[in-house]
């Protein structure tokens, strides 16, 4: 009698058992489903919207409305000291810059075209700039920019603009105080400056088919593979002429770069390597780097660059691969096609090179 209960309770516990692995065993098969699910709805996310229902903060929100911003004393391209404190009484419209900023070069044009209408709306308009005096000095006389542009140190960086990138900027009203919401980028910066002189809610008068440069249809994300890479022809830093049409029947790497840039010299080892690698297989490897022949000839020879470094005036060639951005790079087919959306950074480039070398 007691053998056979024994018996019955252990059978009792055994279906128990089974019944819970198996109600386990569909749990998990239809979280396994729902995970395939979002991996899959992921990978057709925009990013900026899986940040935002992540509840990750898209973008830097800045000094809020009414917040004083910190007092600085600064020197500018003649080496005067400019303190905020000598606008006291005039609305500034403070912008954080860079001459190694493709952004800053592409907004450039616009503030030029303000700058009468700035005065007229007693607004000074402001730069605070890295880099050396006199790459800002061409910058600026490059597209007319006649102002003031105050000069930091090295490594050195206003506490409101910590964190953020180039260009955003602030309107500070006749206090000091922050008067508008933080433009960031080469979208918002010029909508605000227009928005400055044109009074709230005017729009300003402009020329017949003139638009700001945020309705531009000017290519900022890089041209999109499908598109017929932009030819050029270029010297190298050797004064030897190298053209795109030069490599036709192989796929190319090209990759932009400015000898100023840390995370290109990051990216630097590693194509070297690749290129040692990899030399015979079909893949090419074309830098193109900004600033002068020097610098770049310099920043070559201490990695050992054996692929072409050409050089581009300013951001010309940048502008017509529609991207702005250091180091960036684009996997140009044997056609002379663009193969692939742009890589950024290091990892992006390198993943971008394996796909040239087994597609």
């Amino acid at each position: 009698m007691e053998q056979s209960l024994l018996t019955a309770v252990v059978a009792l516990l055994s279906l128990i058992l089974i019944s819970l692995w198996l109600v386990l065993y569909q749990l998990v098969k239809q979280q396994g489903r729902m995970l395939l699910r979002l991996d899959a709805l992921d990978g057709r996310i925009p990013t900026g919207l899986q940040n935002a229902v992540r509840g990750v903060q898209i973008g830097p929100s800045g000094l809020s409305v009414g917040k004083s911003f910190d007092a600085f004393s600064l020197p500018d391209l003649t080496g005067h000291t400019v303190a905020l404190e000598d606008f006291r009484g005039q609305r500034v419209l403070v912008i954080n810059w860079s001459p190694q900023c493709g952004f800053c070069d592409l907004i450039a044009p616009e503030l030029a075209k303000l700058q009468a209408d700035f005065r007229r709306s007693k607004v000074q308009l402001l730069l605070v700039s890295d880099g050396d005096a006199e790459a800002n000095r061409k910058l600026l006389e490059e597209h007319g920019l006649e102002v003031p542009l105050l000069l930091l140190k090295e490594s050195e960086q206003l506490k409101a603009f910590e964190g953020l990138g180039t260009p955003v900027a602030y309107l500070l009203d006749e206090e000091g105080k922050v008067a508008r919401p933080l433009a960031v980028g080469a979208n918002e910066v010029p909508v605000l400056a227009r928005e400055i002189v044109a009074g709230e809610g005017e729009g300003k008068r402009r020329l017949p088919g003139e638009r700001p440069l945020s309705e531009s249809k000017i290519e900022r994300a890089g041209l999109k593979p499908g598109t017929p890479a932009p030819a050029f022809e270029l010297p190298d830093i050797y004064g030897r002429r190298v053209a795109l049409a030069d490599f036709r029947g192989r796929r190319v790497l090209l990759v932009f770069t400015d000898p100023h840039c840390a995370p290109c010299d990051q990216l630097a080892p590693e194509l070297v390597r690749l290129q040692r690698e990899h030399h015979d297989n079909g893949l090419a490897i074309v830098m193109v780097g900004r600033g002068d022949a020097e610098e770049n000839r310099r920043k070559a020879e201490q990695y050992g660059f054996e692929f072409p470094v050409v050089l581009q005036d300013g951001w010309k060639l940048s502008k017509q691969y529609g991207i702005f951005a250091m180091p960036v790079a684009f996997l140009i087919d044997e056609e002379g096609t663009i193969a692939r959306h742009v890589s950024t950074g290091a990892d992006e480039i390198l993943a971008l090179s394996r796909s040239g070398l087994t597609s």
